[in-house]
């Protein structure tokens, strides 16, 4: 629901344009000076401002290079019963959307004010799109080529193309967000918005103001209108991090917003409809929170509809060459690329270790081996202590698949260490045959078996 600002010093227009746009199904906030007006400029969160041209005090013209220095894209629509050409040429250099004089046809304006939001709609669209797009988004800058991965990625290719609600499970720092933001960029509602809040990170009072936003005065420091969450996400999608940690009197409502994809503000009134697609994140196993009261269990089916569990990096411990190779080119500064290469030590340090923290551990051991590091190969004294204690014997039982016959389980851990050289030695084959101690043609030939292509 779009939200429009009227401002103007004649009580008679303002229930006129209040009574016209509101039953177009705009939300009307009114103002009878300018001062008062651009205080709610700066507060509140608005679609469109109409204003008078000549009132007392601050002056329209005034009140409207003041929003362009608050909110320069906010679209502003000045009116005046004194039209002169002049006075439309210079409110037009000031970067106002559209001039209209008074009397106003009912029609003519209703036209200018859908132009002007749907204008404005685009400009906020075009903005989060190049805030989200600043990196590429192909499976959400997931960076992988193992089995479990592969098996995400056909996942996220599925589920993309629906409207169903995903839970998307794992440890912390396996990616989670990252499979939200490749499900929405790859699906019909990637040019509308991606919002995002984690459910872990706010008190219940501020989490239920965060999602279905509030009225102005409905709390002490509620000095103004604000929109929730899911009135941005409008047309777009919702993802909801660490939902398994929302308050259950919270999940009483958001069960019935998903239900009916309708709310009030706090503090209002006024039921809103949305239409938003709900992608959510837990590294609980929410399963047992049903189990012992603490999710309700209705709930957990409207949001678990489709399930993703994400990875450890344990789990796919052979994509840690490709993982360290996009970090370090990702932390070498200031875009001088110089070939970085990690000793043997630091090879077997990465493969011995568990990565609690999975991914995002990998990127800061990685970071802070590019500050402490100071030539073109990474040693194991730049590695934080908890690696350089690490066991670093080959563990095979981490290579063994379980429950399958010798010769297969042999051929999955040959693979799996033809896979690891090619990625090791950045897809050159003479490297990674040198590396496993075979020929260059039998490692083509071992490629062609397990159709590996680099």
């Amino acid at each position: 629901m779009e939200t429009i600002l009227i401002v103007d010093d004649e009580k008679n227009y303002l229930v006129v344009l209040e009574a016209l746009l509101g039953a177009e199904g705009y939300e009307i906030v009114t103002a009878n000076d300018a001062k008062a007006a651009l205080a709610t400029v700066r507060e509140a969160d608005l679609d469109l401002v109409i204003t008078d041209m000549k009132m007392p005090g601050m002056s329209g013209m005034d009140l409207l290079e003041e929003c362009k220095k608050t909110k320069p894209e906010l679209p502003v629509i000045m009116m005046t019963a004194f039209g002169t050409i002049e006075m439309a040429v210079e409110a037009m250099k000031k970067h106002a959307y559209d001039y209209i004089e008074k009397p106003f046809e009912n029609e003519q304006i209703k036209q200018t004010i859908k132009k002007a939001l749907e204008n404005y709609r685009l400009v906020k669209e075009n903005r989060l799109l190049t805030e989200a797009l600043s990196d590429r988004y192909r499976y959400g800058n997931m960076i992988g080529k193992s089995k479990p991965v592969l098996k995400v990625y056909d996942l996220i290719d599925k589920v993309s193309r629906s409207k169903a609600s995903v839970l998307i499970t794992g440890s912390s720092g396996t990616g989670k967000e990252l499979v939200a933001k490749a499900i929405h960029y790859q699906g019909p509602r990637k040019d509308r918005p991606f919002i995002s809040i984690n459910c872990g990170a706010l008190t219940e009072t501020l989490l239920e103001s965060e999602l279905f936003g509030h009225e102005k005065g409905a709390f002490t420091g509620a000095v103004a209108m604000k929109k929730g969450r899911f009135e941005l996400a409008d047309e777009g999608t919702l993802f909801l991090d660490e939902v398994g940690e929302m308050p259950p009197s919270l999940q009483v409502k958001l069960l019935r917003v998903l239900q009916e994809m309708e709310f009030e503000r706090v503090g209002g009134t006024r039921t809103i409809k949305v239409d938003v697609r709900v992608l959510s994140a837990s590294n609980r196993n929410i399963n047992v929170d049903v189990s012992n009261g603490a999710f309700r269990e209705d709930l957990y089916y409207r949001l678990n509809v489709i399930h993703i569990d994400v990875p450890s990096l344990q789990e796919r411990i052979d994509d840690i060459p490709l993982l360290v190779r996009h970090f370090i080119k990702k932390f070498q500064n200031n875009g001088k690329e110089k070939k970085i290469e990690l000793s043997p030590e630091v090879w077997k340090a990465f493969y011995s270790y568990p990565w609690p923290g999975n991914i995002r551990e990998l990127e800061n051991v990685i970071e802070r081996a590019m500050v402490l590091n100071s030539g073109e190969t990474i040693t194991i004294d730049v590695l934080p202590e908890q690696l350089t204690g690490a066991k670093t014997e080959f563990d095979v039982e981490r290579f063994i698949p379980p429950n399958v016959p010798l010769q297969k389980a042999l051929e999955e851990i040959e693979e799996r260490l033809v896979r690891r050289a090619l990625a090791q030695s950045n897809n050159v084959q003479a490297h990674a045959a040198k590396n496993l101690g075979i020929t260059k043609s039998l490692i083509q030939h071992k490629m062609k078996k397990y159709k590996i292509i680099v």
